[in-house]
């Protein structure tokens, strides 16, 4: 499987590279975007980010054709700047023009929201997204396994990504009774 993951400026920057460096340990094909935003959200946040196979701006890339689309795109962490675009149709750099043909080709769209609350306008975007064939997937840790450390729940989204690609993991326990 071919997965496009983008890593935009939303806090919670860990979540998007953690997540790669987990995709990279599968046999799939993982391409990386990084967004301005990420880059200045990682800096305050003092966490390393991957390095990138496309440009943001670069709308002639692969991606951003449906005659070659990935397979599946994850946008790990997303902000509600890249949520607004997608959902509107606006196709203004690389990520939200990718996560629209995505949509479009009928293809797996993954958007990690993290920030909380979520205004009504947050709110009908991800009806929209929803509606159109997305997965929304706020990264909101569970706690029945037992965590002992930040990786330890930042890896539970990881793993939840990951189920959503039909991509076998063990990063968090599953639920037993």
């Amino acid at each position: 499987m071919r997965i496009l993951l983008a890593i935009t400026g939303a806090s919670g920057i860990i979540y998007g590279t953690r997540l790669h460096s987990h995709l990279l340990k599968t046999t799939n094909e993982t391409k990386a975007i990084i967004s301005q935003g990420a880059k200045k959200v990682a800096e305050a946040e003092k966490t390393p980010l991957p390095p990138a196979d496309y440009d943001e701006n670069d709308l002639s890339a692969p991606c951003a054709s449906g005659s070659n689309s990935p397979d599946a795109m994850v946008i790990c962490p997303c902000s509600l700047k890249t949520l607004g675009e997608i959902a509107n149709g606006v196709g203004s750099n690389l990520i939200s023009r990718s996560a629209e043909v995505c949509l479009k080709e009928r293809k797996k769209l993954i958007l990690v929201l993290r920030e909380t609350p979520y205004s009504l306008i947050t709110i009908r975007n991800m009806e929209k997204i929803t509606l159109a064939g997305g997965i929304i997937l706020p990264a909101s840790p569970a706690f029945y396994h037992k965590p002992e450390k930040i990786e330890d729940l930042v890896d539970f989204i990881c793993g939840k990504v990951m189920d959503q690609l039909k991509i076998e993991n063990n990063l968090f326990k599953r639920w037993k009774k």
